[in-house]
């Protein structure tokens, strides 16, 4: 295979050529916006629905919330609106350009994650070859949570943090990170946590192999992450509230996306690969003497194993720092001369591809991949997708859930939960939503007990008052319901509407 041995230098060929980097950008939103289910997989979870809401009160000039709008079981009670930065930026999107717009802007956060992600790639002296392949990986591993809620952006800024400690930024980037950060997503704490990574890691390294000090620094930068994430409209309540929350073992333990992930699913292969290249990356980058990529390493391998909602992260923090190990590892390793010579030749034609892909740009492709994105988004087939799932949410039910008195009690799971608030904008309270953080456990041990219809269900049911039910069709509960004595008011392929 041959390859030229450089690139036009002019600024027209730079606007022109796009790099690794962006290719894999515009094909990772194009793929966002037409694999599968298309865009509406973004809206696979409810939550979207009160964020969107959120942020359109916000926009029209209320206070900012502090205290429950959405629900008749706690109505009023505190509540924090901890990723209200998220909710505006949703809700300015969709008040121009409603779901499909909102699609367009996940999307678009996909692949400018693609994009950082091989930035961080070449930050740690990663193997061009070893990135591209290691791309699909991440993307399987991402896709997992390609979803239009706030989490999506705080992959933006993990990766920009990953980036700046590897050039050793200026305190003053960390502190405006963790003020964004904040205010975006709940997440914010693990800015300060990876800086104090690098900070261990180095300390670490100073202490078995003399390495340079920069440990302090490092320690420098993770105090002005902290203090950079009190710039907040909720100060050090947030910060309260967020790690009770996270510290809720019993909570936590009744949340889907907290638990393992089934490596028997499909298409787990690929996830397991990044998982397996993650834990390779920790034992290489230490042998590397690079123990704060190794405590990363490890720390992410740990928690992906832990909870499906890391593995996101795992892969795409992770990936970078398993290739910069790699790579270092393959460069020393001790060969048979022939296999040494053959990859030592791999390694070096790598290197002049990615010396060449140094010079390449192409940045008036970004901008015209996203206006062909908004045509195509537009079209009316692909744009009827772009919506919330008839087959998983009550989109049709909701026009017959219209007809119920104003103060109907509507007993609904919390998947309904917030789509229904995002159908009534608020207007019809709910039983349950996605925000578990603001109902706690013991309110989520009494829904599961009622919605599963165990021993009791009918005394927690007369306590709530509830005067109609809107439930999928699977649930046991509906069959309960009916030999209570209440009347199917509606149904269809999705979910049954009963009244008491």
């Amino acid at each position: 295979m041959l390859v030229a041995t450089s690139v036009p230098s002019s600024s027209a060929a730079r606007l022109l050529l796009p790099d690794a980097a962006l290719m894999v950008s515009i094909v990772t939103l194009f793929l966002a916006l037409l694999m599968g289910d298309g865009p509406g997989k973004f809206f696979r979870d409810s939550d979207t629905g009160w964020h969107i809401r959120t942020g359109e009160s916000i926009l029209a000039g209320n206070p900012m919330p502090r205290s429950d709008p959405y629900s008749f079981t706690k109505h009023g009670q505190p509540w924090f609106a901890w990723e209200w930065g998220s909710d505006v930026l949703m809700a300015m999107v969709h008040n121009r350009q409603g779901l499909p717009g909102v699609a367009l802007l996940f999307a678009a956060a996909a692949a400018l994650v693609t994009w950082l992600w091989f930035r961080v790639h070449w930050a740690v002296g990663g193997d061009f070859f070893l990135a591209c392949a290691m791309a699909a990986p991440m993307l399987m591993a991402a896709q997992l949570h390609w979803l239009a809620r706030p989490h999506m952006f705080s992959w933006i800024l993990a990766l920009e943090a990953v980036w700046l400690l590897e050039r050793r930024s200026h305190w003053l980037w960390f502190f405006v990170l963790g003020a964004a950060w904040a205010n975006l997503h709940a997440s914010f704490f693990f800015l300060p946590l990876l800086a104090l990574t690098y900070a261990a890691g180095n300390a670490v390294a100073v202490a078995l192999w003399e390495s340079p000090a920069r440990w302090p620094g490092s320690l420098w930068l993770a105090l002005s992450a902290l203090l950079g994430t009190f710039v907040n409209p909720y100060g050090w309540e947030l910060h309260r509230h967020v790690l009770a929350y996270l510290g809720n073992g019993a909570l936590l333990s009744r949340i889907a996306e907290f638990q393992s992930f089934n490596f028997h699913a499909e298409g787990a292969g690929f996830i397991a690969a990044a998982m397996v290249l993650v834990m390779a990356g920790a034992v290489l980058a230490w042998g590397n003497r690079r123990p704060e990529h190794a405590l990363l390493c490890l720390g992410l391998a740990v928690l992906s194993l832990r909870s499906a909602r890391a593995i996101p992260i795992a892969a795409l923090l992770g990936l970078p720092l398993a290739n910069a190990a790699l790579t270092a590892a393959l460069g020393r390793m001790e060969l048979r001369p022939r296999l040494r010579l053959a990859l030592d030749r791999f390694l070096a034609y790598s290197a002049r591809v990615r010396a060449l892909d140094t010079q390449a740009g192409g940045w008036i492709w970004a901008p015209a991949a996203l206006a062909l994105a908004f045509v195509v988004l537009h079209a009316p087939a692909l744009a009827a997708k772009a919506a919330f799932p008839e087959d998983q949410f009550p989109v049709a039910a909701s026009a017959a859930v219209a007809q119920l008195p104003p103060g109907a009690r509507l007993l609904a799971p919390d998947k309904f939960g917030g789509y229904l608030i995002y159908r009534f904008n608020g207007a019809r309270q709910v039983f349950f939503d996605g925000r578990s953080d603001f109902y706690g456990v013991e309110f989520m041990k009494t829904y599961i007990d009622l919605i599963e219809a165990r021993p009791g269900w009918r005394d927690k049911a007369a306590e709530f008052g509830f005067t109609h039910a809107l439930l999928p069709n699977r649930y046991t509960l509906v069959d309960g319901l009916e030999a209570w004595g209440w009347k199917r008011v509606y149904r269809d392929g999705t979910a049954t509407l009963l009244a008491r």
